[in-house]
Order: structure tokens, then sequence, then C-alpha cells
């Protein structure tokens, strides 16, 4: 047998496009003491990959030749280690590959749930970047105004959710009517804005004519400084990303920083989900409780393919999926 991978060809200088990957084959991992071999069943696929190609972030950079890094759940198929037995379903740091191996210390074992995508999307990486960033950084209290881009991705739609739930009001950002359309009407959100519209600010003054009180910032660039004039004294901005400057070698603002933070005296916090692990359990008895009762409701984009995976991320920079986007690379286990 062999492994298919998809590596880095050649390092984007301004946006990602397929020519910048290419496949491969390698012989199959075998694991050593200590390590499993993992058949790699669903990859999360993020703007961070994006980011992680244009030098070191809260990780090492990813340079040409490097097969691309993901975040996976995963079968084990070998095991060398006490720690983990074929068959267990875990989640690991993995590259865009069939097979891979890992130190058995740093795979998590996943608990059995009906839809195995459920441990990517709501109680996986995107819910609980959601639950934490709101609930740990933002720190809404009912009746405040919440403010959300990428309202209609993986973490935004369930960060207005999950706003909703706590009895925020909240208004989302999005691109083009449709997803607007979809985020109030699926998601529940009391308003969203098209930031392709002209005149963002002024419809965000009308949406929000109480000013914004936490406003959960994924797109960075023009959408957050124009969300800045927007915040109300003592307001808290969360910075979970900045998808708008990741695929560009020419990134733009916000030209309103720090003028705006000192005068309305605002705490803005970036923060990585890895960040507050020693509260996950307490994330998952939450987003478990309000989907049982239907306050949250979980969108899937799934993507089948390994080979897809490239243009899976290309289309997620550009905005064209709903809900937690992810490639499926192989079956779930019976």
């Amino acid at each position: 047998m062999t492994n298919r991978q998809i590596v880095i060809a050649e390092l984007p200088t301004d946006a990602l496009t397929p020519a910048h990957f290419t496949e491969t084959t390698t012989d199959m991992p075998t694991a050593g003491d200590g390590q499993v071999v993992l058949k790699v069943i669903l990859m999360s696929i993020d703007a961070a990959n994006r980011s992680w190609m244009k030098g070191a972030t809260y990780r090492a950079a990813v340079n040409a030749g490097d097969a691309m890094p993901t975040y996976a759940i995963c079968e084990v198929t070998e095991s060398k280690s006490d720690r983990l037995a074929v068959g267990d379903i875990v989640a690991a740091e993995a590259t865009w590959s069939n097979y891979i191996v890992a130190e058995a210390r740093k795979c998590e074992k996943l608990p059995k749930v009906p839809e195995l995508s459920n441990l990517m999307s709501v109680y996986g990486i995107a819910g609980k970047t959601a639950f934490h960033g709101l609930i740990s950084v933002g720190q809404p209290i009912a009746g405040e105004t919440v403010l959300v881009s990428a309202a209609a991705g993986s973490v935004g739609g369930y960060v207005g959710q999950i706003a909703k739930a706590l009895g925020c009001r909240v208004v989302g950002i999005a691109g083009g009517a449709e997803k607007c359309k979809w985020v109030k009407e699926e998601l529940g959100f009391d308003e969203c804005l098209d930031y392709r519209a002209p005149g963002l600010g002024k419809a965000l003054r009308a949406a929000c004519p109480d000013g914004v009180d936490v406003y959960f910032d994924n797109v960075g660039g023009a959408v957050l400084e124009t969300a800045l004039f927007s915040m109300n004294e003592k307001g808290r901005i969360v910075c979970c990303g900045a998808i708008s400057q990741y695929d560009t070698e020419t990134p733009t603002g916000p030209r309103n920083l720090p003028g705006l933070v000192v005068v309305k005296r605002l705490r803005m916090e970036g923060f990585i989900v890895m960040d507050w692990a020693h509260d996950d359990a307490k994330a998952l008895r939450a987003l478990q409780t309000w989907v049982a009762n239907g306050q949250i409701k979980v969108t899937e984009d799934i993507v089948e393919g390994l080979e897809n995976a490239p243009q899976a991320l290309i289309g997620l920079l550009a905005g064209d999926n709903k809900g937690k986007r992810m490639v499926r690379v192989a079956a779930d286990p019976a």
C-alpha cells in the first residue's frame, strides 16, 4: 500500500490557487515505540491554513515541500502504545494525507457520538472556539449587543447562536444577500449585514442603534475598522482571526487603531482555542445542552475526497461555505 499526500508545491505570493499544491505518494507509515498509525477520516479546513504559509504564527511556518498540516479526526490502525488501541477514534495534529504516524500521548481519544462530524464542528474546534472566545474573552451579558463577522462561517454561526442563548441581541456580518438571509432565518440572528454592499458603516449604525458591546472579529481589515466606530465605551473586541488579510500580500487597515481603543477604553484581545483547553469539558456540556434544546443548529459543509482539499481551502477563503468546512478522506468506521 502507498499513502497519498497533498504537499505545498510552492508558497503563494498572493491569492492561493490549485497550482500551489501537488499530490504525492509515499510509503505507508509504521509506528515506533509510543506511536500510532492513524487513518485520516475528516480534516478541518480553516483560514489559518493559509496564514501558516505566510510565516511562523502560533505554530511553525509551512514551507514548500511540506505536507499541508491540519487538525483531523482519525482511526487508529496500528498501535505501539498502551494509551490507544486499534479502532480507537482520536483527534490529532495531522497532514493532508490518507495515513499519518503520531505520538500516542499527543492524540485525544474521542467519545462515540451518532455523527462523527459533530466532533469537528459543534463539539470540536469550531464550537469550542466560539464558546471560549465569546464566553471567556468577550464576556457578554444578557441584553448587550453582540456583533459577529463571518457570521455564516464555521465559528461565527455558533458565536451568534450562543449569544442569543445568553439573551443578547445579535447582529451578523456576512458576504452576500443570500448568506445574510440564511444567517437570520436559519441561525436566528436578529440582523445580518452584507459587507459587500455599499454603506456598511451606515447599515451597522442603523442595526445597532445602542452601539456594540462585544465584537467577535473573524476577518480584520476594513470590517474591523468599520466595527470599531460602533463600539460602546468599555466594549470588548474578541480577535479570533483575520481571514480578509491571509490571501493577499497587501493587507489593509484598520486605520483607527489604537485611537478608538484609547478614546473608547476598549479591550481588544486575541486568543487561540488551545489556550482554554482546561475549560473544554464546561464548553462541551453547554454546547450539548444548547443543541439538545434547539438553541444551536448544527451546520456542516463536508467536501468529499482528499484530492479536493486544495479547492476546499481556496473556496473557504472566498467565503463559499456555510458552517464548518471539512474534507472527508475516509468513510466513518462502522
